[in-house]
């Protein structure tokens, strides 16, 4: 039986929250002069040079909550454990240089699987210019335990935050949105997935040269990638900036097999707006830089779709095609949140 102790601690931390925890941290870690940006953003900003800054992130990928061995193979969670930390760097517009890796490995991982895993690590960081530089191995006693910081590079004062969105910006996302949710919907029924929607969960794609192209040509004022859901993310970039917003539902993009789905089970249609794991760019743009947008996503070949926009009123507010507000039931991921 747990101690009453054991009890109050963790529910206070349920009722806290991740984000409340990670406010707690932000307020008593402090700051130091060569640090522009510490905790709170996809990245931590460091001035390296005069004209550079060095953008860093940090993620874990633990067994059970992250992923299931069931369902993945092990170069697949390679490729995934890169693709999700470069996600980050993609977030603030930089360029991905550097990744140190740390992995757990229990009894039950064989030589062989980590030789897969490594191939997809290796894989994956050199599709978007990185290398593994480092990192650390530990036995583990249960399950399988991977931590991946990454480091990339922008130029001096160009790094998107998640602050910059102004009144009246256009709201703008890559790719389709959803995807991943369904793939982990249908898997935790044990029904099978088109491989379309299983890709997307278990291969996630760093949008990395279009955040650069972003941060490059100074078109995006607040950016952040899409890991916890549309809601929860673009609720961090208005919080950050101090403003609300509108989005219209028919404009959310979501993918063929995605709209099969919802076709006959509207009820999860939710997952297109609070499901997590799409990693796509959401970003803000002033109005006057939509043709410059267009062209990007020519550029790219990657659909970018204005889905709202930011207003002054500090709420957020889906509307339906009939003008009323849609009434989402689940909120974004949140690791200590009550299910």
């Amino acid at each position: 039986m747990k101690s009453r102790v054991e009890m109050t601690e963790k529910k206070g931390l349920a009722e806290l929250g991740e984000f409340g925890l990670i406010e707690r941290i932000q307020a008593q870690a402090g700051s130091s002069p060569s640090l522009t940006l510490g905790i709170g953003d996809d990245c931590s900003i460091l001035n390296v040079a005069n004209d550079e800054e060095l953008l860093t992130s940090t993620d874990l990928l633990i067994e059970g909550v992250h992923f299931n061995l069931d369902w993945t193979s092990f170069e697949q969670l390679g490729r995934k454990s890169v693709a999700v930390n470069i996600s980050d760097i993609a977030a603030m517009g930089g360029d991905p240089k550097c990744l140190y890796m740390g992995i757990a490995i229990p009894p039950s991982v064989s030589v062989e699987n980590l030789e897969q895993f490594i191939a997809g690590v290796l894989s994956e960081a050199k599709a978007h210019g990185a290398v593994l530089a480092g990192g650390d191995t530990s036995r583990s006693s249960g399950l399988l335990v991977i931590s991946v910081t990454v480091q990339g590079t922008t130029k001096q004062g160009q790094a998107v935050r998640r602050s910059g969105a102004e009144y009246g910006d256009l709201i703008f996302v890559s790719g389709t949105l959803g995807d991943s949710a369904l793939a982990l919907y249908l898997l935790q029924k044990n029904e099978r997935p088109k491989a379309e929607l299983t890709l997307r969960h278990h291969c996630p794609e760093a949008r990395s040269a279009l955040g650069i192209k972003l941060a490059d040509r100074k078109l995006a004022r607040a950016m952040i990638d899409i890991s916890d859901g549309l809601v929860a993310d673009l609720n961090h970039i208005l919080d950050a900036s101090k403003a609300g917003a509108i989005l219209n539902l028919e404009a959310i993009p979501l993918s063929s097999s995605a709209k099969e789905i919802f076709k006959l089970h509207p009820e999860i249609f939710d997952l297109a707006l609070t499901g997590g794991e799409d990693y796509e760019l959401l970003f803000t743009v002033g109005p006057e830089s939509t043709t410059e947008i267009i062209k990007i996503a020519e550029e790219l070949n990657l659909p970018l779709t204005c889905i709202g926009v930011v207003q002054e009123s500090r709420d957020l507010q889906i509307v339906c095609e009939d003008g009323s507000n849609y009434q989402y039931q689940q909120g974004g991921f949140d690791h200590f949140a009550r299910s």
